[in-house]
């Protein structure tokens, strides 16, 4: 399915051959990256978990986003809310609307579901971009702290600042 198109940027459903090419594309810049993490993403978008998007930029596949209604995670978690999951553009298409253009069709899709939409942002500054563009979106802190995987970090105990490591922001629609 079609979600939008114009200006070189295609968004549509993710497909299988999509999986291959991000995890290749995301290894080449020097990330950890498996292709069973996209692999998972489709899955969970052909038994209706999730919406699982991908951007293409001028014909080739430059970014991803997922919507999750409903989602059982996070401080949100079981409460109706969407979230969005594991949202990326590869660093050789930045800077030419794909990330904000995979927002806009997120949001959009979370609002046929919900009010509110959250997501969770890493702490390091590989982050800093995401965690300035969720700001001038109006997402703002939820107020439970920093978490550790699935799990809010309790204060005074020590953590790997790694993916794992974020903060939930959320966002009335």
């Amino acid at each position: 399915m079609i979600y939008y198109n114009r200006e070189n940027i295609l968004i549509r459903t993710m497909e299988e051959s999509d999986a291959k090419i991000i995890t290749d594309e995301e290894i080449a810049q020097g990330w950890n990256q498996t292709e069973e993490k996209y692999q998972m993403r489709i899955r969970d978008h052909e038994s209706g978990k999730s919406i699982a998007l991908v951007a293409e930029y001028k014909g080739n596949v430059a970014g991803y986003i997922n919507v999750y209604p409903n989602c059982e995670a996070g401080p949100f978690g079981g409460m109706g809310y969407c979230e969005i999951v594991d949202f990326g553009v590869l660093e050789k298409y930045r800077k030419n609307g794909i990330g904000t253009k995979l927002m806009d069709v997120a949001e959009q899709i979370a609002g046929e579901y919900a009010d509110t939409v959250y997501l969770a942002v890493g702490l390091y500054s590989s982050y800093g971009a995401a965690q300035r563009m969720y700001v001038k979106r109006g997402y703002i802190p939820d107020g439970s702290g920093v978490w550790y995987g699935d799990k809010p970090a309790v204060p005074y105990e020590l953590y790997r600042n790694d993916d794992d490591l974020n903060l939930y922001l959320s966002k009335k629609l």
